[in-house]
């Protein structure tokens, strides 16, 4: 496929993925700082495949809503943001993760394709966390899966393709390897300089990442620098030409100041981690990934009055008062409950155009816990209407974009009904809309607290007659609990957008 994105990794200074660090408020102050790219820490194929991407919508994370934050979060089904970006980075962030399957990276990576500049595999990190699952530095045994996985990626999505490696025993085995991935069609290789049973106190091999350099076209991204030659900006120069890079990747030097990568020389580390508190504050970054970052950068300095305090701190606001910044905590949190407001007013707005005088309300959710295991309001009106003889229950289901919720409509005779509140599923708001209208009527809804069900006790029979007719050689139609599972199954589809 085309590349369509001007994402170039020739002369460029770059943050490298780093666990717990390369969340968004560390690499927003990167780029500020004057990185020219920077990627995400790395995150794992199969955590992002059971995520749901969610733009402009109100996942409950903290007081603030994202579309407050104007961000696009990947939220995993606990609602634990598992990747927030925004339009800040979309051309410049690399997402990295970890895979060691090739179906599963590309199914990520078009996830998130179309939020992000360009995707990275994971081929160096040692970690056990990593190996034990065949990813990471346990990818560079094995040559087939790498060229693999790949392949797919560079063949199956529009932005480049990158990956990291460590260099293996041998320069010429190295040497090897990267030619070999070079085919594969990616767009850049990062290598850092040390084998995977080495760690930072040991040398980087300089030598061996100039080999690779001088064996491939593509451009090659020198990582593994900062223990030995980068301390201050100038250095990341004289590392690129020990290494005949075209590029240089930097993470714990940037982790301890991220102003590295500004040309003018360092900033004083309290004003750089004022400058992240902000950051970690205006994308309501969670306070214990703030704590992390900052005690990172803070060092040796965790034991002064001041590293005490942050190691106390248990919110944000905590941790901004740590740092003399209690005043543009309450600046910043005010403005967001501005703005939430004036948001929750246009939702109001756009409930109120929804009013019909024909249609009866009530505020009722659907809570699974309050009744029987498979046992549903849509069931019993279901039941209902054929016991009256009434055509079974029609649902229109409409989305509201503002916030991804679902409000239903059940039409029973010819009389409509809905709740009042919004839902995150199509199905608990067509739930929540039959309990509506069996309220009315004053007709049973299955709940456990009314007692004996009678819709678990026709299954019985019905289960039981169906047995006794297999018995004798006969087979029995389908009893109307599972006709009433298929309708509910086939009313999810073809949700109308607001």
């Amino acid at each position: 496929m085309t590349v369509n994105t001007p994402l170039c990794f020739r002369g460029k200074k770059i943050l490298a993925p780093m666990v717990r660090v390369g969340t968004l408020p560390m690499r927003l102050l990167a780029l500020d700082y004057g990185a020219d790219i920077v990627y995400c820490e790395e995150l794992i194929d199969i955590k992002m495949l059971q995520c749901k991407r969610v733009i402009n919508g109100k996942y409950s994370i903290s007081f603030v809503n994202i579309q407050v934050l104007e961000t696009v979060d990947f939220v995993a089904p606990n609602e634990r943001v598992v990747f927030r970006t925004c339009e800040r980075e979309r051309h410049r962030v690399v997402f990295q993760m970890g895979s060691a399957d090739a179906e599963r990276a590309l199914a990520v990576a078009k996830l998130v394709e179309s939020d992000v500049a360009g995707i990275d595999i994971n081929m160096g990190c040692p970690k056990e966390y990593s190996t034990k699952a065949s990813m990471g530095a346990a990818l560079l045994s094995d040559p087939d899966k790498i060229e693999s996985i790949l392949t797919t990626l560079v063949k199956g999505i529009c932005k480049p393709v990158t990956c990291k490696i460590r260099i293996l025993p041998s320069v010429e085995d190295t040497v090897n390897l990267v030619k070999r991935i070079e085919k594969t069609g990616i767009a850049a290789i990062a290598v850092h300089g040390r084998k995977k049973e080495e760690r930072p106190q040991h040398p980087v091999h300089c030598d061996v990442i100039k080999a690779i350099s001088e064996a491939v076209s593509i451009p090659v991204i020198a990582n593994g620098g900062s223990h030995d030659f980068i301390k201050e900006y100038t250095d990341i120069e004289t590392f690129q030409k020990a290494t005949a890079a075209s590029s240089v990747m930097i993470a714990r030097a940037a982790m301890w100041n991220p102003s590295i990568f500004r040309k003018e020389g360092l900033f004083p580390l309290k004003e750089v981690m004022q400058d992240y508190i902000k950051y970690a504050v205006r994308y309501d970054n969670h306070y214990t990934n703030t704590k992390y970052c900052l005690c990172q950068m803070l060092r040796e300095q965790l034991e002064t009055t001041q590293g005490k305090k942050l190691h106390a701190a248990q919110s944000t606001q905590e941790i901004c008062e740590v740092f003399e910044m209690a005043d543009f905590y309450e600046k910043t949190t005010a403005g967001f409950e501005a703005k939430k407001t004036s948001l929750e007013t246009e939702t109001q707005d756009e409930d109120d155009q929804m009013e019909d005088p024909d249609v009866i309300k009530m505020a009722v959710r659907f809570d699974k816990r309050e009744y029987p295991p498979q046992i549903t309001p849509k069931m019993y009106l279901l039941e209902w209407c054929r016991k009256e003889k009434h055509p079974q229950p029609v649902y229109e289901t409409v989305q509201r974009p503002l916030d991804r919720l679902f409000c239903s409509v059940v039409t029973v005779a010819e009389q409509k009904y809905r709740s009042t509140l919004w839902d995150k599923s199509k199905k608990l708001a067509e739930q929540a809309a039959a309990i509506v209208c069996l309220r009315t009527l004053g007709v049973p809804e299955g709940k456990l607290s009314e007692g004996e069900n009678h819709l678990i006790n026709k299954r019985k029979r019905e289960d039981q007659e169906r047995l006794n007719n297999r018995d004798h050689g006969e087979d029995l139609a389908e009893p109307s609990h599972k006709k009433a599972n298929f309708i509910e199954e086939t009313s999810d589809m073809n949700v109308p957008q607001m």
